[in-house]
């Protein structure tokens, strides 16, 4: 991480939380955050984002966790990046390792719908990451090259992308890569932005780890070179832990 980039620790929520829970939890994150120097953001569901919007204040940012890449239309369950940002969005997920697996969606669905996070004004965390096959037999890098030139759309740049790397491998699998590996994924990221985009994008633009970043282990992986934040699951489920993996960024 370097002063150039401003730690973002986002937290997705998934498919948890009440009305109570969510207002409760953005509250807490919310009274927390000024005592933080990363960038924080909360991705509920969608149908509490109007609930975390009015308990939120002003210094914690709102994301969707998905996007349909359609404007409007004919798409039933689905939610449109305009809509998101009308209902006080500022961020996207897309290509969530579990979206990808649950859904079949592909690098080609991934880059649809960060093209409409941009069309609409969003940002867009857009996600990649190997599974254990790809692991096991060597091919980390290249299944991350490919994800990153099928994944990423022309137009994005360091303002309006944020990447997310999760190794599939391991999450909730009890494998833990270590600090070595994770700032080797980030580096070949940053160096494929580079050569695709150039030396500004590749020194703007922020790399999250998502790959069970938690209080125990967040001030280890934080202080990475290439990692500048993290997108968070269970632990972003505690405003304290949040707050608390916040408060590892150097």
């Amino acid at each position: 991480m370097t002063d150039a980039r401003r730690p973002l620790i986002a937290g997705n929520w998934k498919m948890n939380g009440s009305a109570t829970f969510a207002t409760e939890l953005a509250q807490g994150v919310s009274v927390g955050a000024p005592g933080v120097l990363a960038e924080l953001l909360v991705c509920p569901p969608s149908v509490l984002i109007p609930t975390v919007a009015a308990a939120l204040n002003e210094g914690v940012a709102l994301g969707g966790q998905d996007c349909h890449a359609a404007e409007s239309g004919a798409h039933t369950g689905e939610n449109s990046a305009e809509m998101l940002k009308d209902a006080g969005c500022g961020y996207v997920i897309v290509g969530h390792s579990e979206r990808r697996t649950d859904h079949g969606e592909t690098n080609e669905h991934v880059c649809a719908k960060a093209e409409a996070a941009h069309r609409a004004g969003l940002c867009a965390v857009i996600c990649i990451g190997e599974t254990d096959a790809d692991r096991d037999t060597g091919k980390t890098l290249d299944v991350i090259s490919a994800q990153l030139a099928g994944s990423v759309p022309a137009a994005s740049n360091a303002a309006n992308m944020v990447i997310a790397y999760e190794p599939v491998w391991a999450i909730g699998t009890g494998r833990t890569p270590t600090n070595d590996d994770v700032q080797e994924v980030h580096a070949h990221i940053r160096a494929v932005v580079k050569a695709s985009r150039g030396d500004a994008a590749a020194a703007g633009v922020r790399l999250l780890y998502g790959g069970s970043m938690k209080p125990e282990n967040a001030e280890g992986l934080l202080a990475l070179a290439d990692v500048d934040g993290g997108l968070i699951g269970g632990a972003s489920l505690k405003a304290a832990d949040f707050l608390a993996i916040a408060a590892s960024c150097p």
